[in-house]
């Protein structure tokens, strides 16, 4: 597996920023999706995006990251190179993301595995088909964090499955975002939709959190310790932090699993990610020097975004 960005595209911001704005450009029209509305265990609802293949055609399912969408530059991406290898897509979205908040007194996170499951365990139950999953940060984190949780069950459910970008250890990544240019930019786009998405939840059910801790929020530790934790039955942000990272149990996973991570990634630290002789016979690392966060781009300008997903397809396609 090789990669490298191309010329005019240089350092890890720029291929972070460049193909989030501008990954579309310059493609053919997207594929239409079919929206799906599932009822969850508690009587909430989560959305679930495909493109239609046969039933005994393989199934890519995707996992998006923190505020993300079937409509995200990497989903439409995978969306594409999936309709080209005459696979279905799925993306289920997370709680709220979907463009309607949602009705329960929760939201989603980056251990989110037992929803995963559920999400998983339904697309195995509908679909006779190979299933592979792909999970893009947060969603990559969740993903393993589920595979991790399911042990030697995870393989009758998924084929193989690929994380890309995932901040498998949430301290180091939270401390990056927390500070410089990545607070600066990252945090604060993350804080301008995820804040009045909070404050939807609390109009829904008062006194659910503290409002003063998350209006006075500034970074993501903030965020995630007026908001997240509180919501989702972790002590607070170390707690969660903690709990849903996926780095520590990467030896658990008992399926075939690549794990991406660019080294010039502004929220994931090249320090903070695994080694080979961390991580069991299982787990594939791919570590380029180059990538961004979920960027990838390759080409001329304005760029296209295929490269990515020719690569962690063609690798699930090996494990078959």
């Amino acid at each position: 597996m090789n990669y490298h960005a191309p010329w005019w595209l240089p350092g890890g911001h720029a291929q972070t920023i460049w193909p989030a704005l501008r990954g579309r450009a310059g493609h053919p029209p997207w594929p239409p999706y079919r929206r799906e509305r599932w009822t969850t265990p508690d009587e909430d609802f989560v959305d679930v995006d495909w493109l239609d293949a046969p039933a005994t055609a393989p199934l890519l399912v995707l996992f998006h990251g923190l505020e993300g969408s079937s409509n995200s530059h990497y989903a439409l991406a995978l969306a594409q190179w999936a309709q080209t290898q005459d696979w279905g897509f799925a993306v289920p979205h997370f709680r709220g993301c979907s463009g309607e908040i949602n009705r329960a007194p929760r939201a989603y996170h980056s251990g989110d595995f037992e929803e995963i499951g559920w999400m998983l365990a339904r697309m195995r139950v509908r679909h006779s088909g190979p299933l592979y999953a792909v999970g893009v940060s947060l969603g990559g984190n969740a993903l393993l964090r589920w595979a991790q949780e399911a042990g030697s069950t995870a393989p009758r459910v998924v084929q193989a499955l690929a994380s890309v970008s995932a901040p498998v250890d949430l301290a180091a990544s939270g401390r990056v975002l927390g500070r410089g240019l990545s607070r600066q930019v990252y945090t604060r786009m993350f804080l301008h939709t995820m804040k009045p998405k909070a404050l939807q939840k609390l109009a829904q059910f008062p006194g659910l959190f503290d409002a003063k801790a998350l209006h006075a929020a500034q970074d993501l530790y903030d965020f995630d310790n007026a908001f997240t934790a509180p919501l989702h039955g972790f002590r607070n942000t170390q707690d969660y932090w903690q709990r849903a990272s996926a780095k520590p149990r990467l030896a658990d996973i008992r399926l075939p699993s690549l794990v991406v991570n660019a080294l010039n990634d502004p929220f994931v630290p090249a320090s903070s990610l695994p080694r080979q002789s961390e991580v069991g016979s299982y787990v594939t690392l791919w570590q380029p020097d180059q990538g961004g966060h979920v960027g990838f781009m390759a080409g001329s300008p304005p760029g296209h975004l295929q490269a990515l997903p020719q690569t962690v397809g063609s690798w699930l396609l090996a494990q078959t």
